[in-house]
């Protein structure tokens, strides 16, 4: 204890000498004695503020150029052209600030760099200058925000009454997708009703559900309409689909949606690109736990005539597991009102391009 009291003792007083040998440089700067060679590092490092501009802002353009392929892939739906000249726009006028800011910064550190007997010039304020840099700025980012949110309301907003209704869930670490049966409307969904087979928690006493079904990929028609609807059935995801420009995120407990019209077919992609592999994608982008790097489900955007073959040739959860249904009509039995039986199967018609919202 003595020795750890003596070791503070020592501690405190090299902190006082310390201060005290600060205030004796403070004083003698304040009143002009104290002198300090600066020598040729400080030119030196004004030297290179200039060499880091121009090497710095050389290695930016070369990376843009050649990543911009990879970071701007091709467009395939309507919206998406109006969201690409939002974000160029909007890059432009920050890309513009930037570059005048940086010039500003890394040449008056050159500048103005420190120099025997010149004295730093100051003012307390300019009215006119503060003027300026608050009215130009707030007009800017006022026109950027109003033409961003009438393109968010538009795409957000009620979609058309002929669109294609998908919905997807999200869920550590994989998509479920679901489309309305022959009757164009989406089931009810019970999450207490949620095990290994029934990932949905489809409720199959809503007659509406009982010609819904699921698939491991998402189809769409071109030059239709496609409403997304979105769940999260666990942490919060994000639809991500790069080249229809969308992206939206899966909350829990917050149903949430995005509306797109798809302009390009997978096979004129491949073709488009030279690469008959390709495959659209809708992608999770925001971090969800430790495999977030698979959760990605294919989307293929077929003719309408093709849409409408793969969509008469799905069969509806209830007739995949039957085993579920089953289990719903032995539980509506055993209720006072029971359920009403599913009406019989009927030979299925011409199937319809779109569902009601």
């Amino acid at each position: 204890m003595t020795a750890l009291t003596i070791l503070l003792v020592l501690l405190l007083l090299l902190v006082v000498f310390g201060l005290l040998f600060r205030l004796q440089i403070l004083t003698s700067i304040f009143s002009g004695t104290f002198t300090r060679d600066i020598g040729t590092s400080n030119s030196v490092n004004a030297i290179l503020m200039l060499v880091f501009m121009v090497g710095g802002g050389a290695w930016f353009a070369w990376s843009f150029v050649e990543n911009f392929n990879k970071m701007n892939p091709p467009i395939a739906s309507v919206h998406g052209h109006k969201m690409e000249t939002m974000f160029w726009t909007t890059m432009a006028v920050i890309g513009v600030a930037f570059a005048i800011t940086q010039f500003l910064l890394f040449w008056y550190s050159y500048k103005y760099q420190h120099k025997e007997g010149r004295r730093a010039y100051f003012f307390s304020h300019n009215n006119k200058i503060e003027v300026i840099w608050t009215i130009i700025p707030a007009i800017v980012m006022a026109s950027l925000i109003f033409a961003g949110w009438k393109a968010w309301t538009r795409i957000t907003g009620p979609a058309p009454k002929n669109s294609v209704v998908v919905e997807v869930m999200g869920k550590q670490f994989n998509w479920l997708v679901r489309y309305p049966g022959r009757d164009m409307k989406l089931g009810v969904i019970n999450y207490r009703l949620i095990d290994a087979v029934n990932e949905w928690g489809f409720d199959l006493s809503d007659k509406s559900g009982l010609d819904d079904f699921t698939t491991n990929e998402i189809h769409v028609p071109k030059g239709v309409p496609v409403l997304i609807k979105i769940r999260s059935r666990d942490v919060l995801h994000a639809v991500y689909m790069p080249h229809f420009r969308v992206q939206m995120y899966a909350v829990p407990g917050m149903p949430t949606r995005f509306w797109f019209t798809p302009t390009v077919t997978t096979d004129e992609m491949r073709a488009k690109l030279g690469n008959p592999k390709f495959n659209y994608e809708m992608a999770c982008n925001q971090l969800c736990g430790a495999s977030h790097f698979a959760m990605k489900a294919t989307v293929i955007v077929d003719e309408p005539d093709d849409y409408q073959n793969w969509y008469a040739a799905q069969q509806s959860f209830a007739q995949k597991n039957p085993e579920v249904l089953a289990a719903f009509k032995q539980k509506a039995k055993s209720l006072v009102a029971p359920v009403a039986a599913a009406p019989a199967e009927k030979e299925a018609p011409t199937m319809p391009l779109a569902a009601s919202n």
